[in-house]
């Protein structure tokens, strides 16, 4: 090996090495809780929009084979998230997704639209958590132990790996509407108040997928 592949390879361990303290100061509730056998991130995607469902994703990772790279899901490319989207649906002990639609967002409110996309979530795992770590809230309804925490998605790997699958899940269902409801950039804003969106609702008026409850002021 020239000393040109041995520095290579030295930096190439140096980034892994920092990629594992990395994980493991994000695994902190993981190991905290470490007495639980099923510890499981809750996150939801899709608060604000104009337009979509709310999603939100329910991960149990494997305790002694840590998944790399896992990180708030706003911190990272596209491309990283579909590839970890892939790695987590793979590896993980359970994950469940929950998806509520814009009709009942505006019947329930977001608030508790996003519980029960949560509380669905859930209720798709095969395996049953004994504890949840949430990112933020506490969800009612629930009789598994939760503990709520300010910014999970980036104190936590279970809540990053649910942030991960919800954000993937739901972008890939914007790209989908936009397919049949072009006008409004969709598949660009994942439905989110852009310029460009909310010109399109004021030349074409509301879809069946927007929020009335969101969209007052615009049309």
């Amino acid at each position: 090996m020239n000393k040109r592949e041995e520095e290579k390879l030295k930096k190439q361990q140096e980034k892994l090495q920092k990629e594992l303290e990395r994980t493991e100061a994000m695994s902190v509730y993981e190991k905290e809780y470490s007495d639980c056998t099923y510890i499981c991130g809750i996150d939801e995607v899709g608060r604000g929009p104009f337009a979509g469902p709310v999603v939100a994703g329910a991960v149990i990772l494997p305790k002694d084979d840590p998944i790399l790279y896992l990180n708030d899901s706003k911190k990272l490319s596209e491309k990283k998230r579909e590839a970890l989207y892939d790695e987590i649906m793979e590896r993980a002990v359970a994950t469940g997704i929950g998806i509520v639609s814009p009709a009942r967002i505006d019947e329930i409110n977001i608030l508790q639209a996003t519980y029960e996309a949560m509380r669905m979530a859930i209720g798709n795992l095969k395996v049953q958590p004994d504890l949840l770590l949430n990112d933020a809230v506490t969800i009612p309804g629930v009789d598994i132990r939760q503990v709520p925490i300010i910014k999970g998605d980036a104190k936590s790997v279970s809540i990053a790996a649910a942030s991960i699958i919800a954000k993937v899940t739901r972008d890939r269902l914007m790209v989908e509407y936009d397919a049949v409801m072009p006008g409004y950039d969709f598949a660009g804003n994942k439905g989110y108040g852009t310029k460009k969106h909310i010109e399109g609702l004021k030349e074409l008026g509301p879809s069946p997928i927007h929020r009335m409850t969101f969209i007052k002021k615009y049309i």
